[in-house]
């Protein structure tokens, strides 16, 4: 499998160099030459399989002989080694939990396997790779965690001062070992354009091996397919000759964007929503067919916060900056904050069900698709909950008027001193850090 930059000006790479590169020289993003499909025979055979088979499955499709399959089945057996539940809310609506790895975050899913593969491929080179992330909240701890343990590698975390949950924050300040905390005086936009010109830094790139952690780096994105697929197949043995409609909280676009790449690579889902908060530059480019993307808005659905999302360069690639094309794949919706607590408050109504606010967004915005669209409700669907409420707490009392249980792993997270230094939104800032770095 070769990849190529979106830009289009950069030579072709093995997933390795995408993987270290993290951001193609040109200053694009990596996309595979060919997304890879599944026959109907294969797709059929992985219906009774487990998830670790079916991520095996398309991972395999993306490594070709990079990666040698038995070690490339131990990364995915140490990956995944969490439930992936499908919870059922009603007779067709289903929530995929993707908050059970270590930082109760759907970015576990990708982080790990970035990880993985980046310390795979630092160990064949026998070399440093310093990984650069830009975080909104959730990207920052699971990429700690992630990376803990993970020879040859150091972390360098961005993040907006004052603009991610306390208990987000403390994930990310507290990992200590070869993570390093930086809390930038702007918003999250800043915050990746810090990263995106660290990598067209020349000097920086001389003394340092950078790589990216964020969705810009194609081996985060690739995993996150691994569980449309899965739920996809749940469903069409449940709903025979039904495919499921998705409903994707989003923010960068990564995760919509993995979707896309599992629908392509054939297994059965039929359309996507993309659930945007009061940030909905993608949401009017869906409706629209203008791209105009606007300074970063804060919402309660804080890790949804971004303006000018990098992976929708990815999705007007795959569907060659076709906008009719994507519009019949994807509908977009933009949900305020008071439907997010409004939704939050009806769902536990109707079905005892707590929901984070990235949730709700999604919940929303798949009841807002139904009323629109005649025979919706045919279709089995699935609401990707991105994290564990108990994230969210200020939001889950002010909608609910009640307390929840901490989970003992958050608890701990708190209880820790934070430990980050202080930059501005100025790229010589950033430039002065990575320079002293040893």
């Amino acid at each position: 499998m070769i990849y190529y930059s979106t830009n289009k000006s950069s030579t072709p790479a093995s997933l390795k160099r995408a993987t270290l590169e993290g951001l193609a020289p040109d200053g694009g993003l990596y996309v595979p030459s060919a997304i890879p499909v599944f026959s109907p025979s294969e797709i059929e055979l992985l219906k009774e399989a487990p998830f670790k088979d079916i991520a095996f499955a398309i991972a395999k499709k993306y490594t070709g002989s990079e990666i040698p399959p038995d070690r490339l089945y131990e990364i995915i057996e140490e990956c995944f080694n969490f439930p992936t539940p499908l919870v059922p809310l009603d007779n067709n609506t289903f929530i995929e939990e993707l908050f059970h790895g270590p930082t109760l975050a759907f970015k576990d899913y990708g982080a790990r396997f970035l990880a993985r593969m980046t310390g795979y491929f630092a160990e064949e080179d026998h070399t440093l790779i310093t990984i650069l992330v830009a975080t909104s909240g959730d990207t920052g701890s699971a990429v700690a965690y992630g990376f803990q343990g993970i020879p040859n590698t150091r972390v360098v975390l961005l993040y907006p001062s004052g603009k991610v949950s306390r208990l987000q924050e403390q994930q990310l300040t507290t990992a200590g070992g070869n993570v390093t905390a930086l809390e930038v005086k702007g918003d999250f936009d800043d915050c990746q354009r810090l990263v995106k010109q660290a990598f067209m830094d020349g000097s920086i790139k001389q003394n340092l091996t950078l790589t990216s952690a964020n969705s810009i780096n194609i081996s985060r994105l690739i995993p996150q397919s691994f569980y449309y697929a899965w739920a996809a197949l749940q469903l069409d043995r449940k709903y025979p000759g039904k495919k499921a409609v998705f409903s994707v909280p989003s923010g960068n676009y990564g995760n919509l964007t993995a979707g896309v790449l599992a629908k392509m690579m054939g297994f059965p889902i039929d359309h996507f929503i993309a659930a945007s908060n009061a940030n909905d530059s993608v949401t009017r480019y869906i409706e629209e067919g203008r791209y105009e993307p606007h300074p970063t808005i804060r919402t309660l659905s804080t890790a949804m916060d971004v303006g000018d999302p990098s992976n929708f360069a990815r999705l007007r690639h795959i569907y060659a900056n076709d906008h009719t094309k994507m519009a019949a794949d994807i509908t977009g919706y933009s949900i305020s904050d008071n439907e997010t607590l409004e939704t939050i408050r009806s769902v536990y109504d109707r079905f005892g069900y707590i929901m984070d606010p990235h949730t709700a967004v999604g919940s929303r915005a798949l009841e807002l698709w139904r009323e629109q669209m005649t025979q919706a409700d045919s279709n089995p669907a699935v609401v990707l909950s991105t994290a564990h409420p108990a994230k969210f707490l200020e939001s889950i009392r002010e909608a609910l008027d009640m307390e929840i249980s901490i989970p003992d792993r958050l608890q701990t997270v708190l209880d820790k001193q934070k430990i980050a230094t202080l930059i501005g939104s100025d790229y010589n800032e950033l430039s002065a850090f990575l320079s002293a770095l040893d």
